[in-house]
């Protein structure tokens, strides 16, 4: 079969030739139609992570939709959104024309939304979908903040939030185009980060989006933008972070914590169920195929693997790579 080999760490992935897998008993194969390429993925094959190094070359994607081969629970035919422990352990991932995959890392897909679509939300629209939901316990009418709403996970979490029906949701970005994409796509007010801008006004321009104290701060940057919307959290306010893309860390007062009894809460896919995962992949899903869910994206085809995981570490649209 044909596949994105990763044949030397730090290195992009080269078009090659493997194998066609195996399924054991309890696997079940898969035509892999679509397959993003993930932070994660970048991580494992720099080398640097701290899953540390597996026997090369391997095929990376930790995350992919397709369609059932064979399987000892699921019909042939059926549409799947699968995860992989590809570049976590030595095994191979979605980037190839057939992949093997564990019952419990297979989630159904039923909502009418295309395979690169469903591909490109995948595992952000469940962490997404989870913050808001299950960490952060979002009610009817909360004032909800995402930082770094021009990512994935902030897209999702925009209209996730506007979907379970928050009073206000403003969406955090680097700049004027994002904000406005942000606000097309559900928000009520965008904020722009300015450079060397004081935390406290920025706290200040959050809370006047927002029309008063924030509820919600989903946030998937830390760092900085994370410190100035603690400050603009009200009593019982809940700040649920996802990663550190803007720094690993940030600075809260102990004064800021105890004054509004708020909460600093932490989120991984990790820490759910396969039954939590599988309802808010299927709920962002079913958001998609009604037009309320949509992350940008771009389509690379197979052939061009190094050209699209190039362009996966640059800044801009998530880079799904299309297999059939």
């Amino acid at each position: 079969m044909r596949a994105a080999l990763l044949r030397t760490y730090g290195e992009p992935v080269e078009l090659g030739e493997q194998p066609q897998p195996e399924p054991r008993s309890d696997e079940t194969l898969v035509r892999v139609s679509a397959a993003p390429i993930v932070p994660l993925d970048l991580l494992c094959a720099s080398g640097t992570s701290y899953f540390g190094q597996q026997p090369l070359p391997y095929v990376p994607g930790v995350q992919g939709v397709g369609v059932v081969v064979s399987s000892p629970d699921l019909p042939a035919g059926q549409r799947v959104w699968f995860a992989t422990s590809a570049g976590m352990a030595p095994v191979h991932g979605s980037l190839a024309e057939w992949c093997t995959v564990r019952a419990a890392d297979l989630i159904r897909i039923t909502a009418e939304v295309s395979n690169a679509a469903a591909a490109a939300v995948g595992t952000s629209g469940i962490a997404a979908w989870m913050s808001l939901r299950w960490r952060a316990r979002l009610r009817a009418g909360e004032r909800v903040v995402v930082l770094g709403a021009s990512g994935v996970v902030g897209q999702v979490a925009v209209a996730v939030a506007r979907h379970l029906e928050a009073g206000r949701v403003v969406a955090v970005c680097r700049s004027d185009a994002a904000a406005q994409r942000a606000i097309d796509a559900g928000a009520d007010e965008g904020v722009v980060l300015q450079p060397d801008e004081d935390r406290a006004a920025l706290a200040g321009r959050m809370t006047a989006s927002a029309g008063g104290p924030v509820d919600v701060v989903i946030d998937p940057v830390f760092g900085e933008p994370a410190a100035a919307a603690a400050l603009a959290l009200g009593p019982g306010g809940r700040l649920v972070n996802l990663g550190g893309a803007a720094h690993d860390r940030a600075e809260f007062s102990s004064a800021t914590l105890r004054s509004s009894s708020i909460d600093i809460l932490g989120y991984t896919n990790n820490a759910i169920s396969a039954e939590q995962r599988a309802d808010a992949l299927t709920s962002v899903l079913a958001l998609a195929a009604r037009g309320d869910v949509a992350v940008e994206h771009q389509v690379i085809p197979l052939a061009d693997c190094t050209q699209a995981w190039i362009s996966a570490g640059r800044s801009g649209p998530r880079v799904v790579v299309a297999l059939d």
